[in-house]
């Protein structure tokens, strides 16, 4: 028996030499510890790698985003910011600039010659008022079929709305507007605000100032062809040695405005391109009417009389295309009705029988529009409007 347990437990021993004594053995079960690890170690490594790669991705990404970002060009605040036509012929009136921004603005003059653009002439119809448009209706007919060649803006008391249909040609079409009383350096801040809004569009070759009381006494194409095709601009100028000329001058000008410098003249201009842009960028003259132009002033009958004297006394026709009628006398014009409203009226206003010159060349119509008119008026002159006026 005993030899029998020897027996048995001989090939355990036998077994327990032959792993603590086989090389092969211990080389084997080693590498398979060391591949176990490496394992664990690469593959710790790809998840943390993967890991610090996504926050590194979005880290650039976030700051790549800053500079160049991806989402903003297809919004429509971009497109209506960049975009050339808008930029080159603006159709929303709207925006946030302050009126020096605007003047400034408007003041850049392209050194180009040609435009990048199919352009087209425009006359630009500028109207300075406190509240409604009384003859919109009669304006409406005077511009109909004739889209592209003219351009409204309205300057209002900064509170007021238009109230027109969205189909009428004057909805849309009042800008950024500020308080501008009668008799104040604030009427020259309007007219030069509609200005400089007019000149935003590149297409706007000609620009007139007209009131909520102005009327056309000619049809679209007469008036168009008449300014678009004009070597002058139409601004009245004139020396007046009374208290209400030369009474007005304040020494204090001097010697940047010398008194036979000082002009008077109708606050209803009609201006080219060229004109416009240096009226919107004068300070330095406008900055003295500011100063020393006060009430008995009424520096829109000076401001810019004076500056074309001065400065392009030889590109304007030295009259206004607006029929005003003075013969009452006072500080306003004659305010017409609808009792005053007749052919022969109307006809003695489109040509009463004197001439003018118009690119050298005697002509009789001097006028194009007409002022003062009630809104009573109306309705007895789109009765005229055909068979006197031409529209």
């Amino acid at each position: 028996m005993w030899n029998e347990m020897k027996l048995r437990s001989k090939p355990d021993q036998a077994d327990v030499d032959f792993f603590q004594s086989s090389p092969k053995k211990d080389w084997s079960f080693g590498r398979l510890v060391s591949l176990v690890s490496f394992l664990v170690v690469f593959m710790s490594g790809i998840v943390l790698g993967l890991s610090g790669s996504a926050h590194y991705t979005r880290y650039f990404a976030s700051r790549t985003e800053l500079f160049f970002p991806t989402t903003i060009y297809s919004t429509e605040c971009y497109k209506d910011s960049t975009d050339f036509k808008t930029f080159a012929q603006p159709t929303n009136l709207a925006h946030t600039m302050s009126d020096d921004e605007l003047l400034w603005r408007a003041s850049l003059v392209p050194k180009m010659e040609e435009y990048p653009f199919q352009r087209v002439p425009k006359v630009a119809f500028m109207f300075m008022t406190r509240g409604p448009l009384p003859f919109a209706p009669l304006w409406e007919r005077f511009f109909k079929d004739h889209k592209g060649l003219f351009s409204i803006y309205v300057h209002t008391l900064p509170d007021y709305r238009l109230n027109v249909p969205e189909t009428s040609v004057f909805f849309g079409r009042q800008i950024p507007s500020k308080e501008a009383s009668w008799g104040s350096i604030t009427l020259i801040d309007g007219e030069k605000r509609l200005l400089a809004n007019a000149l935003l569009d590149f297409s706007n070759e000609r620009f007139v100032l007209l009131s909520e009381s102005c009327i056309p006494v000619h049809n679209f194409p007469t008036v168009y062809e008449y300014l678009i095709n004009s070597a002058h601009s139409f601004v009245e100028s004139y020396d007046e040695n009374t208290r209400q000329g030369r009474g007005r001058y304040s020494r204090h000008m001097a010697p940047k405005i010398m008194l036979y410098q000082w002009r008077k003249g109708s606050q209803w201009f009609e201006l080219n391109r060229e004109l416009a842009v240096s009226i919107v960028a004068d300070y330095k003259y406008y900055s003295l009417f500011r100063r020393h132009c006060k009430p008995s002033c009424y520096p829109d009958e000076h401001y810019i009389p004076t500056y074309m004297n001065m400065f392009h006394g030889s590109l304007t026709a030295n009259r206004s295309v607006t029929w005003v009628d003075w013969s009452r006398g006072g500080p306003h014009p004659a305010r017409y009705g609808a009792p005053n409203i007749t052919v022969e009226f109307i006809q003695a206003i489109r040509n009463n029988g004197t001439f003018c010159m118009h690119n050298s060349v005697p002509t009789n119509i001097c006028f194009l529009f007409a002022r003062k008119f009630a809104p009573s008026a109306l309705p007895p002159l789109l009765n005229l409007t055909q068979a006197v006026m031409g529209f």
